[in-house]
Protein backbone atom coordinates (compact mmCIF):
# COMPACT_ATOMS: atom_id res chain seq x y z
CA UNK A 1 0.00 0.00 0.00
CA UNK A 2 1.07 3.08 -0.90
CA UNK A 3 2.41 6.06 1.77
CA UNK A 4 -0.01 8.26 0.89
CA UNK A 5 -3.27 5.84 0.15
CA UNK A 6 -2.29 4.39 4.44
CA UNK A 7 -2.80 8.18 5.30
CA UNK A 8 -5.90 8.52 4.13
CA UNK A 9 -7.78 4.65 5.65
CA UNK A 10 -7.93 4.95 9.46
CA UNK A 11 -7.52 1.36 9.71
CA UNK A 12 -6.12 -1.55 7.83
CA UNK A 13 -6.93 -5.12 8.84
CA UNK A 14 -3.71 -6.85 8.50
CA UNK A 15 -4.59 -10.60 9.01
CA UNK A 16 -7.62 -12.65 7.39
CA UNK A 17 -10.54 -13.37 9.85
CA UNK A 18 -11.99 -16.76 9.63
CA UNK A 19 -14.42 -17.78 7.37
CA UNK A 20 -17.83 -18.57 9.24
CA UNK A 21 -21.48 -19.85 8.17
CA UNK A 22 -24.09 -17.05 7.51
CA UNK A 23 -26.30 -15.93 9.62
CA UNK A 24 -29.51 -17.96 10.50
CA UNK A 25 -31.36 -15.06 8.75
CA UNK A 26 -29.64 -15.16 5.63
CA UNK A 27 -29.45 -18.15 4.37
CA UNK A 28 -31.79 -21.43 4.28
CA UNK A 29 -35.37 -22.51 5.14
CA UNK A 30 -35.41 -19.74 7.40
CA UNK A 31 -34.20 -17.09 5.06
CA UNK A 32 -36.94 -18.75 2.50
CA UNK A 33 -39.97 -18.59 5.14
CA UNK A 34 -39.28 -15.42 6.01
CA UNK A 35 -39.42 -13.95 2.52
CA UNK A 36 -41.98 -15.82 0.80
CA UNK A 37 -44.29 -16.77 3.90
CA UNK A 38 -43.86 -14.63 6.69
CA UNK A 39 -43.00 -11.40 4.77
CA UNK A 40 -45.91 -8.46 6.05
CA UNK A 41 -49.11 -8.61 8.45
CA UNK A 42 -51.40 -9.97 4.93
CA UNK A 43 -48.46 -12.44 3.72
CA UNK A 44 -48.88 -13.93 7.47
CA UNK A 45 -52.72 -13.87 7.06
CA UNK A 46 -52.62 -15.58 3.93
CA UNK A 47 -50.18 -18.06 5.05
CA UNK A 48 -52.49 -19.26 8.09
CA UNK A 49 -55.50 -19.21 6.19
CA UNK A 50 -53.63 -20.95 3.27
CA UNK A 51 -52.57 -23.85 5.65
CA UNK A 52 -55.92 -24.18 7.20
CA UNK A 53 -57.64 -24.63 4.10
CA UNK A 54 -54.65 -27.40 3.16
CA UNK A 55 -55.16 -28.95 6.32
CA UNK A 56 -58.85 -29.55 5.91
CA UNK A 57 -58.57 -31.00 2.69
CA UNK A 58 -55.40 -33.02 3.17
CA UNK A 59 -56.98 -34.28 6.62
CA UNK A 60 -60.14 -35.77 4.20
CA UNK A 61 -58.21 -36.39 1.31
CA UNK A 62 -55.56 -39.05 3.11
CA UNK A 63 -57.60 -41.01 5.63
CA UNK A 64 -59.92 -41.46 2.60
CA UNK A 65 -57.16 -42.79 0.01
CA UNK A 66 -54.94 -44.84 2.42
CA UNK A 67 -57.46 -46.65 4.09
CA UNK A 68 -59.36 -47.80 0.85
CA UNK A 69 -60.13 -51.05 0.19
CA UNK A 70 -58.24 -52.69 -2.80
CA UNK A 71 -59.64 -56.38 -2.69
CA UNK A 72 -63.59 -56.82 -3.92
CA UNK A 73 -65.60 -58.16 -6.34
CA UNK A 74 -68.20 -55.30 -6.24
CA UNK A 75 -69.31 -52.19 -4.43
CA UNK A 76 -71.63 -53.84 -2.56
CA UNK A 77 -68.73 -56.21 -1.49
CA UNK A 78 -66.53 -53.35 -1.22
CA UNK A 79 -69.11 -51.81 1.53
CA UNK A 80 -69.59 -54.83 3.39
CA UNK A 81 -66.01 -55.14 4.11
CA UNK A 82 -65.83 -51.32 4.86
CA UNK A 83 -68.65 -51.36 7.25
CA UNK A 84 -67.00 -54.87 9.05
CA UNK A 85 -63.48 -52.80 9.20
CA UNK A 86 -64.10 -49.11 10.18
CA UNK A 87 -67.92 -49.01 10.91
CA UNK A 88 -70.88 -48.32 8.65
CA UNK A 89 -70.89 -45.22 7.02
CA UNK A 90 -66.69 -44.47 6.93
CA UNK A 91 -65.46 -42.33 4.33
CA UNK A 92 -62.93 -44.82 2.85
CA UNK A 93 -61.89 -44.99 -0.70
CA UNK A 94 -62.66 -48.51 -2.77
CA UNK A 95 -59.63 -48.73 -4.98
CA UNK A 96 -60.74 -52.27 -5.75
CA UNK A 97 -62.59 -51.15 -9.20
CA UNK A 98 -59.17 -49.88 -10.08
CA UNK A 99 -57.72 -53.36 -9.46
CA UNK A 100 -60.61 -55.41 -10.47
CA UNK A 101 -60.14 -53.32 -14.05
CA UNK A 102 -57.00 -52.44 -14.57
CA UNK A 103 -56.28 -54.05 -17.82
CA UNK A 104 -59.75 -52.64 -19.14
CA UNK A 105 -58.38 -49.30 -18.16
CA UNK A 106 -55.42 -50.07 -19.82
CA UNK A 107 -56.26 -52.01 -22.20
CA UNK A 108 -60.01 -51.82 -23.37
CA UNK A 109 -61.50 -54.51 -25.21
CA UNK A 110 -57.89 -56.04 -26.29
CA UNK A 111 -57.85 -59.68 -26.24
CA UNK A 112 -56.26 -60.59 -22.81
CA UNK A 113 -53.94 -63.38 -24.10
CA UNK A 114 -52.35 -60.57 -26.73
CA UNK A 115 -51.34 -57.89 -24.23
CA UNK A 116 -47.85 -58.87 -24.51
CA UNK A 117 -48.38 -56.89 -27.64
CA UNK A 118 -48.73 -53.93 -26.78
CA UNK A 119 -46.30 -54.28 -23.44
CA UNK A 120 -43.54 -54.80 -26.18
CA UNK A 121 -44.82 -52.24 -28.42
CA UNK A 122 -44.61 -49.13 -25.64
CA UNK A 123 -40.85 -50.54 -24.82
CA UNK A 124 -40.42 -50.52 -28.48
CA UNK A 125 -41.34 -46.70 -28.16
CA UNK A 126 -39.39 -45.78 -25.02
CA UNK A 127 -36.30 -47.14 -26.90
CA UNK A 128 -37.41 -45.50 -30.23
CA UNK A 129 -38.01 -42.36 -28.24
CA UNK A 130 -35.08 -42.16 -26.37
CA UNK A 131 -32.26 -41.46 -29.21
CA UNK A 132 -34.88 -38.20 -29.86
CA UNK A 133 -35.28 -36.37 -26.49
CA UNK A 134 -31.76 -37.04 -25.12
CA UNK A 135 -28.92 -36.09 -27.56
CA UNK A 136 -26.40 -37.82 -25.13
CA UNK A 137 -27.62 -41.54 -26.34
CA UNK A 138 -25.89 -42.48 -29.81
CA UNK A 139 -26.85 -41.37 -33.07
CA UNK A 140 -26.94 -44.30 -34.70
CA UNK A 141 -30.30 -45.55 -32.19
CA UNK A 142 -32.13 -42.94 -34.40
CA UNK A 143 -32.25 -45.78 -36.79
CA UNK A 144 -34.38 -47.65 -34.84
CA UNK A 145 -36.82 -44.52 -34.22
CA UNK A 146 -37.17 -44.40 -37.86
CA UNK A 147 -38.09 -48.33 -38.09
CA UNK A 148 -40.31 -47.96 -34.92
CA UNK A 149 -43.52 -46.44 -36.23
CA UNK A 150 -44.00 -49.04 -38.49
CA UNK A 151 -43.16 -51.63 -35.63
CA UNK A 152 -45.55 -50.19 -33.69
CA UNK A 153 -48.49 -50.45 -36.03
CA UNK A 154 -47.69 -54.08 -37.01
CA UNK A 155 -47.26 -55.20 -33.07
CA UNK A 156 -50.65 -53.48 -32.00
CA UNK A 157 -52.95 -54.33 -35.24
CA UNK A 158 -51.38 -57.03 -36.10
CA UNK A 159 -52.06 -58.39 -39.85
CA UNK A 160 -49.15 -59.42 -42.35
CA UNK A 161 -45.89 -57.40 -42.24
CA UNK A 162 -46.07 -56.71 -45.52
CA UNK A 163 -48.80 -53.65 -45.31
CA UNK A 164 -46.40 -51.49 -43.03
CA UNK A 165 -43.42 -52.57 -45.04
CA UNK A 166 -45.30 -51.34 -48.21
CA UNK A 167 -45.70 -48.62 -46.53
CA UNK A 168 -42.40 -47.53 -45.44
CA UNK A 169 -41.17 -48.25 -48.92
CA UNK A 170 -43.53 -45.12 -50.06
CA UNK A 171 -41.19 -42.95 -47.39
CA UNK A 172 -37.78 -44.72 -49.10
CA UNK A 173 -39.27 -43.49 -52.51
CA UNK A 174 -39.72 -39.81 -51.40
CA UNK A 175 -36.52 -39.95 -50.39
CA UNK A 176 -34.87 -41.11 -53.71
CA UNK A 177 -36.85 -38.57 -55.29
CA UNK A 178 -35.70 -35.83 -52.71
CA UNK A 179 -31.96 -36.95 -53.31
CA UNK A 180 -31.80 -37.83 -56.75
CA UNK A 181 -34.61 -35.23 -58.74
CA UNK A 182 -33.94 -32.36 -56.79
CA UNK A 183 -30.57 -31.59 -57.92
CA UNK A 184 -31.96 -31.45 -61.32
CA UNK A 185 -34.98 -30.21 -61.37
CA UNK A 186 -35.13 -27.56 -58.17
CA UNK A 187 -35.41 -27.75 -54.93
CA UNK A 188 -39.24 -26.87 -54.67
CA UNK A 189 -39.80 -29.19 -58.01
CA UNK A 190 -37.76 -31.77 -55.46
CA UNK A 191 -39.96 -30.75 -52.84
CA UNK A 192 -43.49 -31.22 -54.74
CA UNK A 193 -42.32 -34.37 -56.80
CA UNK A 194 -41.10 -35.87 -53.51
CA UNK A 195 -44.98 -35.82 -52.11
CA UNK A 196 -46.43 -36.60 -55.06
CA UNK A 197 -44.82 -39.22 -55.81
CA UNK A 198 -45.36 -41.67 -52.72
CA UNK A 199 -48.79 -40.09 -52.32
CA UNK A 200 -49.30 -41.97 -55.85
CA UNK A 201 -47.41 -45.41 -54.53
CA UNK A 202 -49.57 -45.76 -51.35
CA UNK A 203 -53.30 -44.84 -53.84
CA UNK A 204 -52.40 -47.10 -56.29
CA UNK A 205 -48.98 -49.61 -55.90
CA UNK A 206 -48.39 -50.24 -52.18
CA UNK A 207 -52.04 -52.55 -51.45
CA UNK A 208 -51.47 -54.62 -54.45
CA UNK A 209 -47.76 -54.83 -53.66
CA UNK A 210 -48.13 -55.67 -49.80
CA UNK A 211 -51.14 -58.18 -51.09
CA UNK A 212 -48.88 -59.82 -53.40
CA UNK A 213 -46.30 -60.29 -51.34
CA UNK A 214 -48.15 -61.47 -48.64
CA UNK A 215 -49.55 -64.38 -50.71
CA UNK A 216 -45.83 -65.31 -51.56
CA UNK A 217 -44.63 -65.08 -48.33
CA UNK A 218 -47.15 -64.79 -45.61
CA UNK A 219 -46.21 -63.93 -42.52
CA UNK A 220 -47.84 -62.21 -39.70
CA UNK A 221 -49.50 -61.49 -36.44
CA UNK A 222 -53.45 -61.96 -35.41
CA UNK A 223 -55.28 -58.77 -36.78
CA UNK A 224 -57.03 -56.87 -33.66
CA UNK A 225 -59.62 -54.25 -34.86
CA UNK A 226 -59.67 -50.79 -33.36
CA UNK A 227 -63.06 -51.49 -31.89
CA UNK A 228 -61.25 -53.33 -29.50
CA UNK A 229 -58.43 -50.94 -28.46
CA UNK A 230 -59.17 -48.51 -25.76
CA UNK A 231 -58.06 -46.68 -22.28
CA UNK A 232 -54.86 -45.36 -22.27
CA UNK A 233 -53.98 -47.00 -25.01
CA UNK A 234 -56.83 -45.37 -26.74
CA UNK A 235 -55.58 -42.45 -25.75
CA UNK A 236 -51.60 -42.87 -25.44
CA UNK A 237 -51.88 -43.75 -29.75
CA UNK A 238 -53.82 -41.21 -30.17
CA UNK A 239 -51.82 -38.35 -28.41
CA UNK A 240 -48.15 -39.13 -29.29
CA UNK A 241 -49.30 -40.13 -33.07
CA UNK A 242 -50.70 -36.38 -33.01
CA UNK A 243 -48.03 -35.02 -31.10
CA UNK A 244 -45.35 -36.90 -33.50
CA UNK A 245 -47.40 -36.02 -36.54
CA UNK A 246 -48.38 -32.70 -35.83
CA UNK A 247 -44.67 -31.23 -35.38
CA UNK A 248 -42.88 -31.48 -38.96
CA UNK A 249 -46.62 -30.40 -40.30
CA UNK A 250 -47.05 -27.19 -38.85
CA UNK A 251 -43.18 -26.65 -39.04
CA UNK A 252 -44.02 -26.55 -42.80
CA UNK A 253 -47.42 -24.37 -42.16
CA UNK A 254 -45.10 -21.94 -40.37
CA UNK A 255 -42.99 -21.57 -43.56
CA UNK A 256 -45.61 -21.49 -45.58
CA UNK A 257 -47.40 -18.82 -43.73
CA UNK A 258 -44.05 -16.65 -44.05
CA UNK A 259 -43.27 -17.81 -47.53
CA UNK A 260 -43.56 -14.89 -50.90
CA UNK A 261 -44.89 -17.45 -52.67
CA UNK A 262 -48.43 -16.11 -53.51
CA UNK A 263 -50.26 -19.55 -53.47
CA UNK A 264 -48.48 -21.50 -50.29
CA UNK A 265 -48.71 -18.25 -48.65
CA UNK A 266 -52.38 -17.83 -49.38
CA UNK A 267 -53.02 -21.81 -48.87
CA UNK A 268 -51.21 -22.02 -45.43
CA UNK A 269 -53.04 -19.23 -43.97
CA UNK A 270 -56.46 -20.65 -44.77
CA UNK A 271 -56.06 -23.67 -43.35
CA UNK A 272 -54.53 -22.65 -40.20
CA UNK A 273 -57.43 -19.98 -39.62
CA UNK A 274 -60.07 -22.57 -41.08
CA UNK A 275 -59.21 -25.55 -38.56
CA UNK A 276 -58.12 -23.12 -35.50
CA UNK A 277 -61.26 -21.47 -36.04
CA UNK A 278 -63.29 -24.76 -35.12
CA UNK A 279 -63.82 -26.82 -31.84
CA UNK A 280 -62.01 -29.90 -31.91
CA UNK A 281 -64.71 -31.60 -31.13
CA UNK A 282 -66.22 -30.57 -34.50
CA UNK A 283 -63.97 -31.86 -36.72
CA UNK A 284 -63.96 -35.05 -34.45
CA UNK A 285 -67.50 -35.48 -35.54
CA UNK A 286 -66.62 -34.76 -38.95
CA UNK A 287 -64.08 -37.26 -38.81
CA UNK A 288 -66.61 -39.74 -37.20
CA UNK A 289 -70.05 -38.82 -39.80
CA UNK A 290 -69.64 -36.71 -42.53
CA UNK A 291 -66.14 -37.88 -43.48
CA UNK A 292 -67.81 -41.11 -45.06
CA UNK A 293 -69.94 -38.94 -47.45
CA UNK A 294 -66.92 -37.94 -49.05
CA UNK A 295 -65.56 -41.32 -49.67
CA UNK A 296 -66.36 -43.71 -52.47
CA UNK A 297 -68.80 -45.83 -51.49
CA UNK A 298 -67.93 -48.88 -50.05
CA UNK A 299 -64.80 -47.64 -48.83
CA UNK A 300 -64.11 -48.67 -45.06
CA UNK A 301 -61.82 -46.45 -43.66
CA UNK A 302 -61.04 -47.13 -39.65
CA UNK A 303 -62.24 -44.34 -37.20
CA UNK A 304 -59.13 -44.31 -35.01
CA UNK A 305 -56.99 -43.37 -38.20
CA UNK A 306 -59.44 -40.25 -39.10
CA UNK A 307 -59.30 -39.46 -35.78
CA UNK A 308 -55.37 -39.52 -35.46
CA UNK A 309 -55.47 -37.07 -38.87
CA UNK A 310 -57.92 -34.44 -37.78
CA UNK A 311 -56.02 -34.26 -34.34
CA UNK A 312 -52.56 -34.13 -35.97
CA UNK A 313 -54.00 -31.53 -38.58
CA UNK A 314 -55.65 -29.58 -35.61
CA UNK A 315 -52.69 -29.48 -33.66
CA UNK A 316 -50.50 -28.69 -36.59
CA UNK A 317 -52.45 -25.30 -37.05
CA UNK A 318 -51.91 -24.15 -33.37
CA UNK A 319 -47.74 -25.39 -33.85
CA UNK A 320 -47.64 -23.04 -36.80
CA UNK A 321 -48.32 -20.31 -35.34
CA UNK A 322 -46.44 -20.82 -32.01
CA UNK A 323 -43.11 -21.26 -34.75
CA UNK A 324 -44.53 -17.99 -36.46
CA UNK A 325 -43.79 -16.56 -33.07
CA UNK A 326 -40.53 -18.22 -32.99
CA UNK A 327 -39.65 -17.26 -36.34
CA UNK A 328 -40.74 -13.81 -36.03
CA UNK A 329 -38.88 -13.24 -33.03
CA UNK A 330 -35.61 -13.79 -34.71
CA UNK A 331 -33.12 -10.33 -35.47
CA UNK A 332 -33.45 -9.45 -39.09
CA UNK A 333 -29.53 -10.24 -39.29
CA UNK A 334 -30.06 -13.96 -38.83
CA UNK A 335 -31.64 -13.75 -41.98
CA UNK A 336 -29.02 -11.29 -43.39
CA UNK A 337 -26.19 -13.58 -42.16
CA UNK A 338 -27.79 -16.58 -43.61
CA UNK A 339 -27.63 -14.69 -46.91
CA UNK A 340 -24.38 -13.12 -46.61
CA UNK A 341 -22.76 -17.25 -46.00
CA UNK A 342 -24.24 -18.22 -49.83
CA UNK A 343 -26.73 -21.05 -48.18
CA UNK A 344 -29.75 -21.82 -50.07
CA UNK A 345 -33.61 -21.02 -48.73
CA UNK A 346 -33.58 -24.96 -47.54
CA UNK A 347 -29.95 -24.72 -46.32
CA UNK A 348 -30.55 -21.12 -44.47
CA UNK A 349 -33.60 -22.39 -42.73
CA UNK A 350 -31.84 -25.85 -41.39
CA UNK A 351 -29.19 -24.41 -40.39
CA UNK A 352 -29.27 -21.15 -38.72
CA UNK A 353 -33.13 -19.67 -38.72
CA UNK A 354 -35.48 -22.97 -37.77
CA UNK A 355 -32.98 -24.05 -34.59
CA UNK A 356 -33.15 -20.52 -33.11
CA UNK A 357 -36.89 -20.32 -34.12
CA UNK A 358 -37.82 -23.79 -32.22
CA UNK A 359 -35.72 -23.11 -29.09
CA UNK A 360 -37.93 -20.12 -28.69
CA UNK A 361 -40.31 -21.96 -29.26
CA UNK A 362 -40.61 -24.82 -26.89
CA UNK A 363 -42.63 -23.66 -24.37
CA UNK A 364 -45.71 -22.83 -26.35
CA UNK A 365 -44.99 -26.22 -28.41
CA UNK A 366 -44.82 -28.49 -25.12
CA UNK A 367 -47.94 -26.07 -23.97
CA UNK A 368 -49.62 -27.45 -27.25
CA UNK A 369 -48.89 -30.97 -27.34
CA UNK A 370 -50.19 -30.96 -22.89
CA UNK A 371 -53.41 -29.52 -24.71
CA UNK A 372 -53.30 -32.23 -27.44
CA UNK A 373 -52.63 -34.96 -24.84
CA UNK A 374 -55.69 -34.22 -22.98
CA UNK A 375 -58.48 -33.11 -25.53
CA UNK A 376 -57.79 -37.14 -26.36
CA UNK A 377 -60.78 -37.49 -23.62
CA UNK A 378 -63.00 -35.46 -26.11
CA UNK A 379 -62.91 -39.34 -28.44
CA UNK A 380 -65.20 -40.40 -26.03
CA UNK A 381 -68.30 -38.35 -28.12
CA UNK A 382 -67.90 -40.28 -31.07
CA UNK A 383 -68.26 -43.88 -29.97
CA UNK A 384 -64.47 -44.38 -28.51
CA UNK A 385 -63.49 -45.86 -25.58
CA UNK A 386 -60.51 -43.91 -23.88
CA UNK A 387 -60.18 -43.93 -19.73
CA UNK A 388 -63.31 -41.69 -19.81
CA UNK A 389 -65.34 -43.57 -22.07
CA UNK A 390 -64.52 -46.72 -20.26
CA UNK A 391 -64.98 -45.05 -16.46
CA UNK A 392 -68.46 -44.62 -17.63
CA UNK A 393 -69.14 -48.10 -19.24
CA UNK A 394 -67.63 -49.43 -16.10
CA UNK A 395 -70.08 -47.38 -13.73
CA UNK A 396 -73.30 -48.61 -15.85
CA UNK A 397 -72.26 -52.19 -14.64
CA UNK A 398 -74.39 -53.53 -11.74
CA UNK A 399 -71.07 -54.71 -10.05
CA UNK A 400 -69.66 -51.14 -10.19
CA UNK A 401 -73.16 -48.94 -10.36
CA UNK A 402 -72.81 -46.11 -8.23
CA UNK A 403 -68.48 -45.52 -7.92
CA UNK A 404 -66.91 -42.09 -9.14
CA UNK A 405 -64.36 -40.49 -7.07
CA UNK A 406 -62.07 -43.71 -7.84
CA UNK A 407 -62.11 -43.88 -11.36
CA UNK A 408 -62.04 -39.88 -11.75
CA UNK A 409 -58.80 -39.80 -9.41
CA UNK A 410 -57.13 -42.83 -11.12
CA UNK A 411 -57.56 -41.40 -14.39
CA UNK A 412 -56.65 -37.71 -13.73
CA UNK A 413 -53.38 -39.14 -11.73
CA UNK A 414 -52.43 -41.01 -14.91
CA UNK A 415 -53.07 -37.97 -17.06
CA UNK A 416 -50.72 -36.04 -14.66
CA UNK A 417 -48.17 -38.17 -14.53
CA UNK A 418 -47.83 -38.09 -18.32
CA UNK A 419 -48.35 -34.52 -18.75
CA UNK A 420 -46.38 -33.32 -15.70
CA UNK A 421 -43.63 -35.46 -17.47
CA UNK A 422 -43.60 -33.65 -20.29
CA UNK A 423 -43.38 -30.06 -18.41
CA UNK A 424 -40.37 -31.12 -17.29
CA UNK A 425 -39.03 -32.52 -20.09
CA UNK A 426 -39.20 -29.27 -21.32
CA UNK A 427 -37.42 -27.46 -18.75
CA UNK A 428 -34.95 -29.70 -19.09
CA UNK A 429 -34.29 -28.92 -23.12
CA UNK A 430 -34.73 -24.92 -22.29
CA UNK A 431 -32.02 -25.58 -19.71
CA UNK A 432 -29.51 -27.29 -21.60
CA UNK A 433 -30.10 -24.98 -24.47
CA UNK A 434 -29.73 -22.39 -22.45
CA UNK A 435 -26.69 -23.60 -21.28
CA UNK A 436 -25.69 -24.70 -24.71
CA UNK A 437 -25.75 -21.03 -25.89
CA UNK A 438 -23.07 -19.45 -23.46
Amino acid sequence: MSEVHAQTVAYVRDSMVEQREPPLSQSGAYKWIHENLLSSWVNVLLTIVSLWVIWVALSHVIPWAALGIWSADSLAQCREIRDEIYGAGASVACWAVISERWNQLLFGFYPPELYWRPVLAFVVFLAAIAPVLFASLPRKMLWGSVVAPFALFWLIWGGSIWMPVAVALGFVLGWAVLRFAGPAIGALGGVVLAIVVPVLYWLFLAGPLAGGLAAALPIGLEPVGSNDIGGFMLATIIGVSGIILSLPLGIVLALGRQSDLFIINKCSVIFIEVIRGVPLIVWLFTASLLLNYFLPPGTNFDLMLRVIIMVTLFSSAYIAEVVRGGLAALPKGQYEAADALGLDYWKSMRLIILPQALKISIPGIVNTFIGLFKDTTLVVFIGLLDPIGLSNAIRASTEWNGIYWELFVFIGLCFFVFCFSMGRYSLFLEKKLRREHR
